[in-house]
């Protein structure tokens, strides 16, 4: 029996332009992700009340990395 990894949400971006932008940082540092909608961008192309929302998404093992990395660009 092959155990399954376990991704975890690590960023919510505003819109899906905003969450591409986070993906590329993130493989950029050499950290896979995920993005994840729970409406097409097509027919909510700007955020209201959170409906634009993007989760990026990482395996567990390597999400406070890439929250940390997150923050440092942040920060800088």
């Amino acid at each position: 029996m092959t155990k399954q990894k376990k991704t975890v949400a690590i960023y919510r971006a505003a819109s899906e332009a905003e969450a591409r932008i986070i993906k590329g940082f993130l493989e950029s540092n050499g950290i896979p992700c995920l993005l994840q909608a729970n409406a097409a961008p097509s027919v909510h192309a700007f955020a209201i009340d959170g409906m634009g929302e993007v989760a990026v998404l990482v395996w567990e093992d390597i999400a406070e990395k890439a929250r940390e990395l997150i923050r440092e660009e942040e920060d800088a």
